[in-house]
Order: structure tokens, then sequence, then C-alpha cells
């Protein structure tokens, strides 16, 4: 019996494999070197969060854009001469207002605004105080 083709056979079966191997090989290597890559950009990514936010802290409050009428500003202005909350008829009172029911109510939608935009707190019913 000759064995020669059998031999044949098997050196090119192995030739496939090795090269199959070879070019699987060539191809961790592409993906290992892609995934360091990724990973040293997902870990410069978790730097710039943390020094992101550690930096907000120090930024200044950016005001939201009070609604234009003159009352606004004295209105904060109001509480920023006191330390506790104030109800409507006190504000009407620090801006000089009649106490008539029409300027309570007024000066109440105003600081109901205000509460909306996040610059004052309404504590209880009524009582709104500064952020």
């Amino acid at each position: 019996m000759n064995i020669r083709p059998l031999l044949d056979a098997l050196d090119l079966q192995e030739d496939a494999a090795r090269a199959l191997a070879d070019d699987l090989r060539a191809q961790i290597d592409d993906l290992q070197t892609r995934l360091r890559e990724a990973e040293m950009h997902l870990e410069y990514l978790t730097i710039t969060r943390k020094t992101v936010t550690g930096l907000a802290d120090r930024l200044p409050a950016v005001a939201p854009d009070l609604p234009e009428h003159p009352d606004y500003p004295r209105i904060l202005a109001a509480f920023n001469h006191t330390t506790g909350p104030l109800r409507a008829k006190d504000v009407c009172e620090a801006l000089g207002h009649e106490l008539l029911p029409k300027n309570i109510e007024g000066t109440r939608a105003k600081l109901k605004r205000l509460v909306k935009l996040r610059i004052l707190t309404e504590a209880d019913t009524g009582n709104f105080a500064r952020k």
C-alpha cells in the first residue's frame, strides 16, 4: 500500500489549518489592540466626567430670565432683605402697593411664577421663600 497520497492530503489540510490559525491570531491581535484603545478612551471619558462634575459645583448658578415686569426685581430685592418666608401681602407692602385684593392676588401670581421658574419656593401654602 502506498501512503504517499494520504500524507500529501494531510499536508494540504495541515497547511490550510495553519493558515487559518495564523489568520485568526492576526485578527485576535487586531481586536486586542482595538480593545485596549476602547478601554483607554473609556478611562479618559471617566476622568473627564469626574473633572466636569467637580468643576460644576464651582460655577455660578445661572439665574433664569425674569419675566419683563418691573415688579420682579423688586420682589427679589424684598426677599434679599428678609430671612424668613413672606406672604403675598408682605411682598405687596414691601413694593409699596395698596393692600387691595387685586394687588395682593397679582403679587401672589407673580410669586407663583417665580416658584415655577425655581427662583422661589413655597414652603407652606402662601408662604414664599428664596431658594
